[in-house]
């Protein structure tokens, strides 16, 4: 639209610009306001008091039906629990008498009232309960707050309990967090306090609580304990500074406590030291103590009343009581983890999972009552550590350095462990050399993982032949025997075996590798070696990572004792609860690992270790010292590891196998006559035990061969049968030649060959042909 045709018009007014302006009525404005809103205000206290009643309704309900089902215990039941404390364990020996009581990781030595200071009696109460002699076990606005704080979640949460209902918790129930829990606790107390007085209930929660720890970093529990491990004074004799530390620390006693769990004095103190000074404040408002008493006893130097630290020894356990103790827990723990889902591969692969569970059940059986029942016999055991202490100079060199030994003397039927040698001296040191030293076994290795294995397998008879010619490893490295580089000739098995020769058994094992897998041997012996050393060139010579244990040598000799039946060494028997109700219980489980007739054939070959080999020395010892036992049957094994560390000597009779190591902690090489003193010593030692418990030797028994074995005559020279042989441009006649009997557990002897033994070379066996006494009559030359 241009502008010539706009028409002007009068402008537009409002109402409110052409009518008058009303004025507000605010007394009635504010009168309504103030109607509505106190109608809302009426309204949600009425919804408000109506949900709290329906709340406190369904609280007071649910609070029922918690009750109902509380189960209080009888009055002398309820005594019993509220003044129990940790059942202690006992260890016996196989008759029954007592090792030892086991030793509970918590100290703590019960005292009667009139045995603890009125200071600390004061001092607890106006610290945790200053209501306690007249409320009736709760405090019902204590309970009430707590909560009301647990449930909007404001506030204190702590509070609520009484000494009574902290007593009841403690001793009698568990420690879970719930409604049922608190509901159960509150029934509890008021049961207590109509059963006990209240002098007994303070004296039982002073006697049960937990206080920290001692000066030797032991956690204590009772009041003469804290007394004494902290102050050294009995609970009667405290001072009043004294008594306000000690009753402040069950609050929080591990942080309170002067001392560290390895038994040193913290450089921090203030936190238990504030504690007190808070409890003679409290002792000081109610009146207990004058305000002269409070000033000095703040003031006064506590730091100096706190006994010098210190770490508490050992020593006092012994080898018995420390190994029985393990070994209880290491039988008891499938039955722990195993209810977790965890199996025995998950344990042992798992170095914390083991810890966790083994401290978890060790805590167990020190306050659960058990007894642990072992197979130790206390006459062997004591003869065996009387032995040791009256012979141990035998293996003193003169060096000033104690010259360390392990023993383990089992039944070869059933795996029973009768007695052991831990070491020279445990309070010198704690190392249990029977079960936890691993050592090389040097050629206590021949018979085990070589020889048994290859007759087992048909691969050798007693009297096969073995390369005793000079021989290298495949880097080059020289096979020595004890005295030499090799004979330049072959030896039979036997001969080998007897004088403990390195060149053959190294041909032996090279040789069987490529047949026999040797490993399954000893897994079924459950002897730890890495699955890569069974591949070693030098593994039949003892050549280790970590070596074995004298436990399990012994077991490995045993189960050749014992026809070739392993049985896992066993020292407890049984477990019985308070109620003498087995918890568990020794399960034999024999593993036939050789052949009966392999394991008759080893006892007749290691005979003659004894009678005319390396370990000939052990038995003029014993012909010495007891002609009797020198004439049982015994079959055995020397062992001497590379440059002269570890000795061993093992050897068996019908009835038991006993075992002797020796060496320094240090690997420091002993003198080459050693092997002599260390089967000296084992001889000593044999006919102490001897002496007082001959039935177990069966020394009127015989080693015999099965009645599987094959028995043949081969021809001494060869090994194998009579043949006719082609040395190089001869037909050799073997027929004529004189021969001995071989014994074998399965196949038998082939017909002679030009390479008649195992190991050597073409021109090894050349040689040997040449030293051959060829019959007249049976020799042709070829043209």
């Amino acid at each position: 639209m241009n502008e010539d045709n706009r028409v002007d018009r009068p402008l537009e007014t409002t109402n409110e610009e052409t009518q008058p302006k009303k004025k507000h009525n605010w007394p009635f404005v504010i009168n309504v306001t103030y109607r509505v809103f106190r109608s809302l205000f009426i309204l949600l206290i009425i919804v408000g008091l109506a949900l709290a009643t329906l709340g406190i309704g369904t609280g007071i309900g649910y609070f029922a039906s918690l009750v109902k089902t509380v189960d209080v215990p009888e009055k002398d039941e309820l005594i019993k629990k509220i003044s129990d404390l940790d059942q202690q364990s006992n260890i016996t020996y196989s008759d029954g008498s007592l090792v030892s009581v086991i030793k509970s990781d918590l100290v703590r030595t019960n005292v009667s009232s009139d045995k603890i200071s009125d200071f600390i009696k004061e001092a607890l109460v106006t610290t945790e309960d200053e209501n306690f002699f007249e409320h009736k076990g709760i405090v019902p606005k204590a309970i009430a707050r707590a909560t009301l704080s647990d449930v909007i979640g404001i506030g204190s949460k702590s509070g609520g309990s009484t000494i009574t209902q902290q007593l009841v918790k403690q001793q009698v129930l568990t420690n879970e967090t719930s409604y049922k829990r608190k509901a159960s606790e509150i029934m509890l107390a008021l049961r207590t306090e109509k059963v006990m007085k209240k002098d007994d209930i303070l004296s039982a929660y002073l006697n049960v609580s937990p206080f920290g720890r001692n000066n030797h970093g032991e956690n204590i529990a009772g009041i003469e304990e804290a007394a004494l491990g902290i102050f050294g004074v009995h609970a009667s004799e405290v001072t009043l500074p004294q008594a306000a530390f000690l009753a402040g620390l069950p609050q929080s006693p591990i942080e309170y406590s002067p001392y560290t769990n390895d038994a040193q004095l913290k450089e921090d103190l203030s936190a238990g030291l504030n504690r007190k000074d808070d409890v003679l404040f409290n002792m000081y408002r109610e009146k207990i103590i004058t305000k002269d008493e409070y000033e000095a006893a703040k003031n006064y130097d506590l730091k100096q009343d706190f006994i010098a630290p210190s770490p508490k020894s050992d020593t006092e356990n012994g080898f018995l009581y420390t190994y029985l103790y393990d070994e209880a827990t290491r039988v008891l723990m499938p039955s722990y983890y195993e209810a977790d889902g965890y199996t025995e591969d998950d344990i042992e692969g798992s170095k914390q999972l083991f810890d966790q569970y083994f401290e978890r059940v060790k805590k167990d059986i020190a306050r659960s009552g058990y007894t642990i029942h072992s197979t130790i016999d206390k006459t062997t055991y004591n003869a065996m550590q009387e032995a040791v202490n009256n012979y141990g100079y035998v293996l003193d060199d003169g060096s000033g350095k104690l010259l360390e030994t392990g023993s383990v003397l089992m039944d070869n039927q059933t795996g029973r462990i009768y007695g052991f040698i831990g070491g020279r001296n445990y309070s010198q040191n704690q190392n249990n050399h029977a079960f936890q030293t691993r050592r090389s076994p040097g050629s206590t290795m021949k018979p085990i993982l070589a020889y048994a294995p290859a007759i087992d397998n048909g691969i050798i008879g007693s009297e096969s032949k073995l390369s005793d010619y000079p021989l290298k490893y495949k880097n080059g490295q020289e096979v020595k025997n004890y005295s030499d580089k090799g004979s330049n000739s072959f030896k039979s098995v036997r001969e080998s075996l007897k004088w403990s020769l390195n060149i053959p058994v190294v041909n032996l094992y090279k040789d069987m590798l490529e047949s026999v897998d040797p490993k399954q041997y000893f897994d079924k012996m459950n002897i730890g070696l890495n699955p890569d050393e069974f591949y070693r060139e030098s593994i039949p010579l003892g050549g280790t990572d970590y070596g074995i244990t004298v436990l399990e040598e012994t077991e490995a000799y045993a189960t050749l004792a014992n026809k070739g039946v392993y049985n896992k060494g066993y020292s407890i028997d049984k477990i019985t609860n308070e109620k003498n109700e087995v918890i568990y219980e020794h399960k034999s489980e024999p593993n036939q690992v050789f052949k009966p007739a392999t394991a008759s054939i080893m006892n007749d070959m290691m005979r003659d270790v004894l009678k005319s080999g390396t370990g000939q020395p052990a038995q003029e010892a014993l012909q010495s010292v007891n002609p009797t036992l020198a004439r049982a049957d015994w079959v055995g094994k020397t062992g001497t590891s590379e440059l002269e560390k570890d000795y061993w000597f093992t050897a068996s009779t019908p009835g038991v196998t006993m075992s002797s190591w020796i060496g320094y902690d240090d690997n420091t090489q002993m003198s080459s006559t050693w092997n002599k003193q260390n089967m000296i010593y084992w001889s000593y030692m044999t006919n102490y035990v001897y002496q007082r418990n001959p039935d177990i030797f069966k020394a009127n028994e015989k080693f015999t061969l099965d009645s599987s074995v094959k028995k043949e005559k081969v021809v001494e020279f060869t090994g194998e049968k009579t043949a006719v042989v082609k040395v190089e441009n001869q037909q050799i006649n073997l027929k004529g030649a004189k021969e001995v009997e071989s014994f074998y557990a399965t196949d038998g002897p082939k017909d002679s060959t030009f390479k008649f033994g195992i190991g050597g070379t073409d021109d090894n066996y050349k040689d040997a042909w040449k030293s051959f006494s060829v019959p007249k009559t049976t020799t042709k030359k070829e043209n």
